[in-house]
């Protein structure tokens, strides 16, 4: 048993190294080969595992201006690897007056300089250098009344009276 000690002992000093190698959550972003503003500014409280799995813990929900506008929940999620952000969950991506969820983020070959967002249906793309520092956060109440399971979904309501028009 004694042998097996020194190597459990060192295993666990070597996680403790993996956590405090990134000191912010920006320095792990920029490890892995991603802009550091994909985050907004000010993040102290963050959780990242040796798979990549992290989570960001913000004071507030808000909104960051980019080419569009970003909202971000209080807790952010997802699995960092290199160049991209997988199973993303508490962002969401404003395109004209809808906002859609951003379920990952992909660096595309370093030198076209290019970023890609997954909402769903197809991927935005934008430049890197949108993304390289983090912007200022403003407090919002969430887009809309709406819950965030319905962005994207336009609503209509059929006026009975239309029903049985035939149109010419």
């Amino acid at each position: 048993m004694i042998p097996q000690f020194p190597i459990l002992f060192l295993l666990s000093f070597s996680n403790f190294l993996c956590f405090s190698a990134s000191k912010t959550i920006y320095e792990a972003l920029k490890s892995h080969g991603l802009p550091m503003g994909l985050l907004p500014k000010g993040i102290q409280d963050y959780q990242l595992d040796n798979s990549g799995n992290f989570t960001v813990f913000l004071d507030r929900e808000c909104n960051a201006k980019f080419e569009n506008e970003l909202h971000y929940d209080r807790n952010v999620s997802g699995t960092l690897s290199y160049g991209q952000i997988a199973n993303l969950t508490g962002v969401a991506a404003q395109d004209l007056f809808l906002w859609f969820p951003v379920k990952g983020i992909r660096v595309d070959v370093p030198s076209s300089g290019l970023i890609y967002f997954d909402v769903g249906v197809v991927f935005k793309q934008f430049s890197v250098s949108l993304f390289e520092t983090p912007r200022e956060c403003l407090a919002v109440q969430p887009p809309e009344a709406a819950s965030k399971s319905h962005y994207g979904k336009l609503r209509y309501r059929r006026d009975p009276r239309d029903f049985g028009r035939a149109i010419l």
